[in-house]
């Protein structure tokens, strides 16, 4: 299935705002929890997926709680998909197309996902480097989402050397996104 990138739609925004007062609704009894739009999608002027990427933040031991709260408004829960600190969930419509997770509050899959968006704001430089990286990639109609996430992590590591995240802690993202590195 070939990777569908698209220039950065300015409705996005707006997109997070309304399905993240649905989920903060849904998350009332959750009050530690932090609805994030992160992601592509979330970066003014980024080339992007048009899925929206979003955080549900909270403490350890308030995952079971949020877990449930989405479950309840009809999302369905995958598990961890193998990334440790982050549960995944499908959502109950498509409008907007969006990926849902309730991440553990300072885990590495949360401050990866803080640092790129905020790197990406704060630089239009690497925003544009990635966004060029990105939009090539998706140009070659045999490219699988795998190979998309390898192939993109040298211009994805250059963005997160502009973040506080330790060489350590973008190793493993490196391995994560690229696991021939």
């Amino acid at each position: 299935m070939p990777v569908e990138v698209v220039p950065h739609d300015p409705g996005w925004p707006a997109s997070f705002e309304r399905v993240a007062i649905d989920l903060r609704a849904a998350l009332e009894d959750v009050p530690t929890a932090v609805v994030e739009h992160v992601g592509s999608t979330s970066v003014p002027g980024l080339a992007a997926k048009p899925v929206l990427d979003i955080d549900v933040i909270v403490p350890g031991d308030d995952v079971p709680a949020a877990v449930a709260a989405l479950e309840a408004r009809g999302y369905v829960h995958r598990g961890d998909l193998g990334v440790a600190g982050r549960e995944a969930f499908l959502a109950p419509d498509d409008d907007p197309r969006r990926h849902v997770y309730v991440c553990t509050a300072g885990s590495l899959n949360v401050r990866n996902h803080l640092a790129v968006r905020d790197v990406l704001r704060a630089r239009p430089d690497l925003r544009d480097e990635y966004g060029a990286v990105k939009l090539a990639l998706a140009a070659d109609p045999a490219m699988d989402i795998d190979t998309y996430l390898a192939r993109k992590s040298p211009v994805l590591q250059k963005v997160l050397t502009a973040s506080d995240l330790t060489d350590d802690e973008r190793l493993q993202i490196l391995r994560l996104n690229d696991p021939t590195a």
